[in-house]
């Protein structure tokens, strides 16, 4: 972009939605490899799902001229123009690129407008969007102008490290920022020793690996697996067409369950915009060339809708199609729903999600329960290998989540199971299973650790109040119809039967 000051350059495989109004591309063909082409999702997203950002090419810092590109062609431009989407780290964007070195491990970015300000590979990308960056080392310790006492700004005006880092007169060394918050994390060491008393921390692994083993044994075993995989056809892809990707679950007839939030912007009322168009795909199994998935598009008005339960059902249209159109179409039908399988949250043991990650083929991920009142070790002991000022920084930012909302005394901690999961973005609205087969929670959010960009801890909702919520909608608005199918599809189930025969109330 931009050929008559040689301003940017673009990699091939640049996302044709994020070229701005206005702007050409100019392709010129060289004898010389400047992009190594990797395998990718090729999908397309809308402008609104990337980040796009600026690699100088001149040198910053002390960083040597030759090493960063993998050709000198790019630096005959001022820029190049780098995409990602939101979630990804930079160092992805950086490899999946294919213009930059292999080895940048030891390089992060400097901002063009702070040279001060950095940003390692490890950080997300979406806080970069339009922003230009200079690749360089890490600033050696000691280095740099005279510096002011930070410890003084922040005991003289009450700010945090934060602040005082980012207060515009004068510089801050370095060595004071670590010395102040390693004042701060004598605290928190205290309380995480205080969590693990004398050698309980190492019995606490021991225990997780020892129940991780039940796990495994438990979901090998022949008979419990058969039904897990029959109970897996009703697992669906869910894609709302150019805006994300989710999965979801028969529930019952043609009625389908998944989380709220990948409407979020899409509807108006309980009703989809004009727009907005929804696919759900089934028997999503196979890799390419191989899939043979059949799909159903989704009617506009939605059945139900809660955004602090988190869930929507959809219903879907009644032709179903085949991905491949060589395929007689007359076998396509929606598989059995999961509803008179729905029971409460187990206090403990194991556990097996079923969803298609990423948008991938569907995958089974089995894990193991984690009680309320373990949920803070878990998530502590996921951090302790951090040096002290990353584990405050890591803390904050959890909380900025809304992590405590699931801890032991939050509003939220008697209603959702919590468990770790390799089951991420793409995975909203999976079915969670307990051992014996039921379903018990629809899996809905994960807590980031954003210097790693992992989750520490992943929770789903409890079905039973889900269902609870949607009973008492059916009957305030009426809809006895509905309510009828719901109950001869529930038949048997006492803990369904036994929230039907409940007279309306508010669900919190």
């Amino acid at each position: 972009m931009g050929e008559e000051d040689r301003n940017v350059i673009v990699a091939t495989h640049f996302p044709c939605s994020c070229v701005p109004d206005g702007e050409s591309i100019f392709i010129s063909c060289k004898q010389e490899k400047v992009e190594v082409q990797e395998q990718y999702d090729k999908t397309v997203h809308p402008k609104e799902a990337y980040v796009v950002f600026y690699i100088d090419t001149v040198e910053g810092g002390k960083t040597p001229k030759r090493g960063r590109f993998r050709s000198k062609a790019v630096t005959q431009f001022k820029y190049l123009c780098v995409y990602g989407e939101k979630g990804i780290t930079v160092g992805e964007a950086l490899k999946r690129d294919g213009r930059f070195s292999d080895d940048l491990s030891n390089y992060m970015l400097s901002d063009n407008e702070d040279p001060k300000v950095f940003t390692v590979l490890t950080q997300t990308v979406d806080n970069l969007h339009q922003k230009k960056f200079k690749l360089c080392r890490p600033p050696k310790k000691g280095s740099g102008k005279k510096t002011g006492s930070v410890l003084d700004v922040v005991n003289e005006r009450g700010r945090s490290v934060k602040n005082a880092i980012e207060q515009p007169d004068g510089n801050i060394s370095s060595e004071e920022i670590y010395e102040l918050l390693r004042q701060q994390f004598l605290e928190l060491k205290e309380w995480m020793e205080s969590r693990f008393p004398g050698d309980s921390y190492q019995k606490k692994l021991d225990v997780r690996k020892e129940n991780f083993g039940k796990i495994q044994q438990s979901f090998s075993e022949v008979h419990r697996l058969k039904k897990l995989l029959q109970m897996a056809k009703s697992v669906c892809k869910i894609q709302v067409q150019n805006v994300c990707l989710g999965t979801g679950f028969v529930l019952f007839e043609n009625f389908i369950l998944t989380n709220a939030h990948l409407f979020k912007g899409c509807v108006e009322g309980k009703n989809l915009k004009d727009h907005i168009n929804v696919f759900v795909l089934f028997n999503y199994d196979d890799p390419e060339p191989d899939t043979n998935y059949f799909y159903f598009t989704v009617e506009k008005a939605l059945i139900d809708l809660d955004d602090n339960l988190d869930y929507a059902i959809l219903k879907l249209n009644p032709d179903g199609q085949r991905s491949n159109p060589r395929t007689r179409p007359k076998n396509v039908k929606v598989p059995p729903g999961l509803l008179n399988k729905l029971g409460p949250l187990p206090e403990n043991g194991e556990a097996c999600i079923i969803g298609h990650p990423a948008g991938d083929v569907k995958k089974i991920d089995p894990t193991c329960i984690i009680e309320p009142d373990k949920r803070n070790q878990i998530v502590t002991q996921q951090l302790l290998h951090y040096n002290e000022m990353f584990i405050v920084q890591s803390v904050q930012e959890l909380k900025k989540q809304g992590i405590e909302n699931i801890m032991m005394g939050g509003d939220r901690a008697e209603q959702v199971s919590t468990y770790n999961t390799f089951m991420y973005h793409g995975s909203s609205g999976s079915p969670v299973f307990d051992a014996h087969g039921q379903v018990f929670g629809l899996h809905t959010a994960g807590y980031v650790d954003t210097l790693s960009n992992n989750f520490v801890i992943e929770c789903a909702r409890s079905l039973l109040v889900i269902f609870q919520k949607f009973v008492c909608n059916m009957k305030e608005s009426g809809n006895e119809l509905l309510l009828e199918k719901v109950q001869t599809a529930a038949a048997g189930n006492e803990y369904l039967n036994k929230i039907l025969k409940v007279e309306p109330m508010e669900v919190d």
